[in-house]
């Protein structure tokens, strides 16, 4: 059959991928905490209007973003602050050095919250990875090079 007979769908939508869901566990910091449940209302709210709006491309879009931060929050795990600033632990905020002489500060956080031109690092990082557990003082392996731990707040 000639395409010149075949109707074309002109509301066809292009299906919405999910957004993939970390298989890590969902630790959060207060901050990370507030910062979902932040994204979550503006999903619910994009949602609402896009709805309301009868726009089903910016319904998909936002439902795909709404559902994404509702299963963030439902998986959310609240981790207390550390217990001491003698090892490294999640929402640790450590300073290493480097050997070319350069200092580098960051908070390890949980993997929505992570931003590390920011200053934040995911616990699931390699560099988060070497750096929990350790003191200061410790060489870890940080990227390509050594890092000494100048301080652990």
């Amino acid at each position: 059959m000639s395409r010149a007979f075949v109707k074309e769908q002109d509301d066809a939508i292009e299906p919405v991928l999910e957004r993939p869901v970390s298989p890590h566990p969902n630790y959060v910091t207060e901050r990370g905490l507030a910062q979902i449940e932040e994204a979550l209302a503006h999903a619910q709210s994009d949602h609402a209007k896009a709805q309301a709006a009868d726009d089903r491309e910016a319904t998909a879009s936002a439902a795909r973003e709404l559902h994404y931060w509702q299963q963030r929050r439902a998986s959310a795990q609240l981790i207390p602050p550390p217990p001491d600033n003698e090892t490294v632990h999640f929402g640790s905020t450590v300073t290493i050095e480097r050997n070319d002489g350069r200092r580098q500060t960051w908070r390890i956080v949980g993997e929505d919250e992570a931003d590390p031109a920011h200053g934040t690092l995911s616990y699931v990082s390699p560099v988060a990875r070497a750096l929990t557990g350790r003191k200061a003082g410790e060489v870890v392996q940080a990227g390509n090079s050594e890092a000494e731990i100048i301080a652990i707040e």
